[in-house]
């Protein structure tokens, strides 16, 4: 491990952020999840909710209550000897439709790497991708694992809004979007799968930590999808080991 890491950084008087590296790699999200696990199991007095991201967790505290030198000095012990969890997430099947009206910068992103819209597809659709985080907006939800051949520098001007559920790809990512949204990520499909939905149990679908798999699917399917999965009704799900 770098010596560097993990380092404990204030974040003003309400939270601190626990870093585990400077990179985005599987390995060093492991082992933000496994501490997100960790502080929750721990119950320290103050901490009010932990939020993972690619590289660090977030901990958000009672300004008033928590003992702030004392909980630094926690965290710092906990994080040294917390391990990465690996494969201990779900693995989703998410249906999208690819193109035309749901993915508006397909055939120009395709181009861009000259190909076809359909090898496009088959590219997108064959990869196993690694939810790393959720967040910017209510279960936005950020994946890695997009195939190099994908990836594509994203929009110069990013657009004021686009829809909720819309599948898309930036830099070498590939994410999930939850609600209306800006973005200057390229639209190549969408999916009526909600990530957040706050009348369901749970609100928020995927996890950091999950697996991807998106299926293509026929855009005279969308409204027969649509009425299902658009009430909020959540995909049936795997264990990452269980469908490996």
């Amino acid at each position: 491990m770098n010596s560097r890491y993990p380092r404990v950084l204030p974040c003003g008087d309400s939270a601190v952020t626990v870093e585990f590296g400077d990179a985005i790699d599987e390995t060093t999200n492991e082992k933000v999840i496994a501490f997100d696990l960790a502080v929750r199991r721990a119950k320290f007095p103050g901490v009010i909710e932990c939020v993972p991201t690619y590289r660090s967790l977030l901990v958000h505290l009672d300004p008033v209550g928590a003992e702030h030198s004392k909980l630094y000095a926690a965290l710092q012990r906990l994080a040294r000897k917390t391990d990465p969890i690996r494969g201990s997430g779900r693995r989703w099947r998410v249906p999208v439709v690819y193109g035309g009206l749901f993915g508006k910068d397909l055939d120009a992103l395709a181009g861009f790497h000259g190909m076809s819209p359909e090898q496009a597809v088959q590219l997108h659709s064959a990869s196993i991708y690694r939810v790393y985080m959720v967040g910017f907006m209510p279960g936005f939800t950020y994946l890695g694992g997009l195939d190099p051949r994908l990836a594509t520098p994203r929009l110069k001007t990013p657009r004021t809004s686009v829809p909720g559920g819309s599948i898309s790809i930036g830099g070498a990512q590939s994410a999930i979007g939850s609600t209306p949204s800006p973005s200057g990520w390229h639209l190549i499909g969408s999916t009526p799968v909600r990530c957040y939905h706050p009348d369901r149990d749970p609100i928020f679908l995927f996890e950091a930590g999950d697996e991807v798999e998106f299926e293509p699917a026929a855009a005279e399917d969308w409204e027969k999808l649509e009425r299902h999965f658009g009430s909020g009704h959540a995909l049936p799900a795997a264990n990452i080991h269980d469908s490996a």
